[in-house]
């Protein structure tokens, strides 16, 4: 005997397969073009009239093509080299994010993405536009940069992007650069978390805090520094923050700042660390007795801070996950370089706090040993 499907069952096996998908020769068919056109189109190549670019839009539009860009740049053997640009400092903050970027990109190198890692003198904006300048003629697909927001270097951001490169700011935005996408924490939320925890282990007052920071012309720095004034101001007034003491990178002008603050205002009760230098920080404390005797709250889960946090002579630290950022930061100049949408929510970096109580355990890369010495 022979079953015979029932008429309404095959029409739902075949529901159940889908629509079929748009190809581009549907494409080529709507629009009234040649294949070869539509490919041109697709892949921003010159030759193309206006009005037959809008004709292929407006078909893609209409017959709701999605392009499997995986496919397409595998045809074509496409690569995404991307410059990495960060201040050559002894951070250890910058240290670890290169490390991190290093890790992400090896990740990722099965997707064609590499990782060009490239350093430049933190106190020199023209250098490092020099070297921007430099990059077009490099076959770069991207840009990620962390650097203060100066006039020369807005100039070579915007010169990068209309050279069709696609820039990131990373850790201290570049708002007025023009650039395409920020990777990092809400800076001015997490000033604002630095006021909340500050006040509370005070007490709310009386007292001062001594504010560090390496500089004003760092976007970062200025944004925690109005939101810890926003929550000082607001939740706090007892609480009186000084002003702003700049290291500009450089260890001996942190000690002799913080020296000379602590010996003049003697109602230093709490120090608020903004950026780098959480070891000559520490170390001042210390020599002046003073080590677990204040409040320090800093930002950036380094491994001295780690350890700073393990000894009681740091309070707390406000911290980003750099794995994740740096792996943002690849998805985002991959997205960018193939003028694909982004997941926001994938790319948000949130702030995390980090105290003694709740210190995450360092990874084991050590194999344990079941032998004992005899």
């Amino acid at each position: 005997m022979i079953d015979v499907p029932h008429p309404a069952a095959d029409s739902r096996v075949k529901a159940s397969e889908g629509p079929v998908r748009p190809t581009v020769n549907d494409i080529a068919r709507e629009a009234g073009v040649s294949l070869a056109t539509v490919d041109r189109v697709l892949n921003d190549r010159p030759g193309v009239r206006d009005k037959t670019i809008r004709a292929v839009t407006e078909a893609i539009e209409k017959l709701g093509y999605v392009r499997d860009l995986a496919a397409a740049n595998l045809a074509r053997s496409r690569s995404y080299p991307f410059a990495i640009m960060l201040p050559d400092t002894e951070s250890q903050f910058v240290q670890t994010l290169a490390d991190a970027l290093d890790v992400a990109g090896k990740q990722a190198a099965t997707s064609r993405v590499e990782v060009r890692l490239h350093r430049f003198p933190a106190e020199d904006p023209h250098a490092l536009a020099a070297m921007l300048a430099r990059l077009p003629d490099q076959d770069y697909a991207g840009v990620a940069l962390m650097a203060p927001e100066t006039p020369i270097l807005r100039d070579a951001v915007r010169s990068l992007r209309a050279k069709g490169l696609p820039v990131v700011a990373l850790v201290s935005d570049l708002p007025n650069t023009d650039r395409d996408h920020f990777i990092g924490i809400d800076n001015r939320a997490a000033g604002r978390t630095a006021g909340v925890l500050m006040g509370r282990f005070l007490g709310g007052g009386p007292g001062q805090v001594m504010v560090l920071g390496q500089s004003l012309l760092a976007r970062d720095t200025i944004e925690r520094r109005r939101g810890f004034d926003e929550v000082m101001l607001r939740d706090f007034p007892r609480i009186e923050p000084l002003q702003t003491l700049e290291s500009h990178g450089s260890r001996q002008t942190l000690r002799q700042i913080v020296a000379e603050m602590l010996a003049n205002a003697p109602q230093v009760r709490g120090i608020y660390a903004m950026g780098d230098g959480h070891r000559a920080l520490t170390q001042t404390l210390g020599e002046l007795g003073l080590s677990g005797k204040l409040t320090v709250i800093c930002h950036e889960l380094t491994p001295h801070a780690r350890a700073a946090l393990e000894t009681g002579e740091i309070s707390a630290v406000i911290t980003q996950n750099l794995g994740h950022l740096a792996r943002s930061t690849l998805r985002v100049l991959r997205a960018k370089a193939d003028r694909a949408p982004l997941d926001e929510g994938q790319e948000q970096i949130r702030i995390e706090i980090v105290l003694r109580e709740n210190l995450p355990a360092l990874p084991d890369t050590v194999p344990h040993s079941h032998t004992t010495a005899a």
